[in-house]
């Protein structure tokens, strides 16, 4: 193939080796680095509606904690669940990878349910509030995946396809080390998109003292992530052999009633704009 038409990705996704089994990886940066602007943006948006901070800061708490338990039980559920019945302990070895977003995803939902019974708030509002700022901690986790060579795509004659050096896959000499689709691009630049949507839609409102609609936002994240989701999976590479005989792939499935639900919230919207 053609070496113009090659991006070879040697990038390492480690920036700082401290000990032989400790280190700062990018992943872990960006990871991080997610919360803490999706945390900034939400003190300065909950400033401008009067809304209680403490109660942000519950939020917050829940969206990690349920965020990253529920990527990794849905990893182990949604991908590998013989694996880890037959060793349930290797659950909690998060350090050898294996984060599932849908199943994050399911997890911050359980744990705004939970905050919204006990503080008597609109579980609707905090699901707004929160979709808010997670397109760009999509994104910027994507970009860590990107670091270290994992979740790309299909091979590709694309002047932009990215040829992963350091995967795992082609390291132990699985695959070859071919220009594929760098996905994990592709889905943050979307994501970005989402998140640029929204934001723009709840700061006008804010300035213009008009009345933010939950349903608005929900509709447009759920629709604009999984949708996202759903046509990059085409080009993905998929994550285990058992999705080879399957016409849509695991990621593909679970996106679908995500992204109904967003049609949902959506006329649920318009039916109230409707309605004044």
């Amino acid at each position: 193939m053609d070496s113009l038409l090659q991006i070879s990705w040697n990038v390492s996704p480690i920036l700082v080796q401290f000990t032989e089994t400790f280190a700062l990886r990018w992943y872990g940066i960006l990871f991080s680095l997610a919360y803490l602007i999706s945390y900034y943006i939400l003190v300065k948006g909950f400033e401008k509606e009067g809304k209680s901070i403490e109660i942000l800061e519950k939020i917050t708490l829940a969206a990690i904690i349920g965020g990253i338990v529920g990527a990794r039980l849905g990893h182990c559920m949604f991908y590998e669940p013989l694996r880890y019945i037959h060793n349930p302990i290797k659950i909690l070895y998060i350090w050898e990878g294996g984060l599932a977003s849908h199943g994050g995803g399911i997890g911050i939902l359980l744990t705004f349910w939970f905050i919204s019974r006990k503080y008597a708030l609109s579980f609707i509002t905090i699901l707004s509030r929160a979709m808010l700022c997670v397109p760009l901690g999509g994104a910027l986790i994507r970009i860590g995946n990107l670091f270290n060579s994992e979740i790309y795509g299909y091979p590709t004659n694309a002047p932009w396809g990215f040829i992963f050096n350091n995967s795992i896959d082609v390291q132990a000499g699985i695959e070859e080390a071919i220009p594929r689709h760098p996905t994990q691009i592709y889905e943050a630049i979307l994501y970005l998109l989402v998140f640029i949507i929204l934001q723009w839609y709840y700061w006008k409102q804010i300035k213009n003292k008009a009345a933010i609609s939950d349903y608005f936002i929900v509709g447009v994240f759920l629709i604009g992530i999984f949708l996202s989701r759903f046509v990059i999976e085409f080009f993905k590479q998929n994550q285990v052999s058992f999705e080879n005989d399957m016409v849509l792939n695991m990621g593909q499935i679970l996106s679908l009633p995500f992204i109904l639900f967003g049609i949902y919230a959506l006329y649920k919207h318009f039916k109230q704009n409707q309605e004044i």
